[in-house]
């Protein structure tokens, strides 16, 4: 098996479907600011629809992913953003039959994918941002736009924490937590 090496940032999300863009706009701000805040090398930062095979094609390979995305819990509190990654040897569950999603299949579904073909990502963190409105039309809500700034800032400590082990020493499937 050829050793993992980088760090993919994903931003998962339609941007035709207000806040479910949230992934894209990160994605966008993370770009934006690279300028002045540059990333570790090998390092790299991509917008994708959620489809399982385009997210696997960006995760592959690489030692350390990061996953954004917004959810629409019921009792939501825009802006409010999550991190969790999931424990070695664990697959999250699915979402549940008749869940509300604007790309097909979820992310746990293509993890398992993934790990059923062998092209899943050394590490995932994943981030997920509270969402008011996914109706049709472009913008995030005032709640979800004001929690990027800080969002990027999350990443881009996340990804320089990490990156520098990542760099000289990889990470291996199912290696210690990060």
């Amino acid at each position: 098996m050829k050793p993992l090496a980088g760090t993919a940032v994903i931003g998962i999300g339609n941007e035709f479907r207000r806040d479910d863009g949230v992934g894209w706009a990160t994605i966008a701000l993370l770009r934006a600011r690279k300028a002045q805040r540059p990333l570790p090398s090998g390092t790299e930062l991509a917008q994708c629809d959620g489809d399982p095979g385009r997210l696997i094609s960006l995760w592959e390979g690489k030692a350390l992913t990061f996953v954004v995305d917004a959810c629409f819990p019921p009792a939501a509190q825009p802006g409010r953003t999550h991190r969790w990654w999931v424990a070695p040897g664990e697959m999250p569950h699915p979402a549940a039959a008749g869940r509300q999603s604007t790309h097909g299949l979820g992310l746990a579904e293509a993890l398992y994918l993934a790990d059923s073909l062998g092209r899943g990502p050394g590490r995932l963190i994943v981030y997920a941002v509270e969402g008011a409105d996914r109706s049709l039309g472009t913008g995030l809500t005032p709640a979800v736009a004001a929690a990027l700034p800080l969002l990027a800032r999350r990443i881009e400590a996340d990804v320089r924490r990490h990156g520098e082990r990542t760099r000289r020493t990889g990470f291996e499937p199912r290696s210690p937590l990060v």
